[in-house]
């Protein structure tokens, strides 16, 4: 059953690379008491999640942050160097999107958003969607997007749901 409106995030340990190398990150730690946007994309890299869904939340994030979101994160199952690398290619920390790796897919799993695509070489993927996390608990959920498209799930669908 996949995650919903209203239901609380699971505790999920994820990756990123820190100042002094590889880190796990408690995403209950980043969302407790604050606002956050969390949104997943299928592959770092691909041409949608590298060409639209990042770009879109970089173009808005000044506009969430007036809107009180205190972080916007990016999820995708990937490891953490791939993760590092496509920040760096990006922009994406120094635009205020923190890059996160759920490197085993359990997150993903654990809130129903993993999805297998054989001809294109995915297994255990996250399907694209945008949330508002208000501490911890989900008030918006953006999914259904099709393969190559990010409108719903994009940052300006996002802002426009504040």
């Amino acid at each position: 059953m996949s995650i919903s409106v209203g239901d609380t995030l699971p505790e999920a340990t994820l990756g990123r690379m820190g100042e002094n190398g590889p880190e796990q990150v408690k995403l209950s730690d980043l969302i407790r008491g604050r606002k956050v946007v969390i949104f997943a994309v299928p592959a770092a890299f691909s041409s949608t999640c590298h060409n639209a869904h990042v770009p879109s939340f970089l173009r808005v994030r000044d506009d969430l942050s007036a809107k009180g979101v205190d972080e916007v994160i990016c999820i995708s199952v990937n490891d953490l160097f791939v993760m590092q690398a496509w920040d760096e290619a990006t922009g994406a920390g120094t635009g205020g999107v923190t890059m996160l790796a759920d490197a085993d897919g359990s997150f993903t799993r654990e809130i129903g958003m993993a999805f297998d695509a054989p001809p294109v070489g995915f297994y255990g993927r996250s399907q694209r969607y945008a949330m508002l996390v208000e501490n911890g608990v989900v008030t918006a959920l953006h999914t259904g997007d099709k393969p190559g498209q990010c409108e719903l799930a994009g940052g300006e669908a996002m802002l426009e749901a504040l």
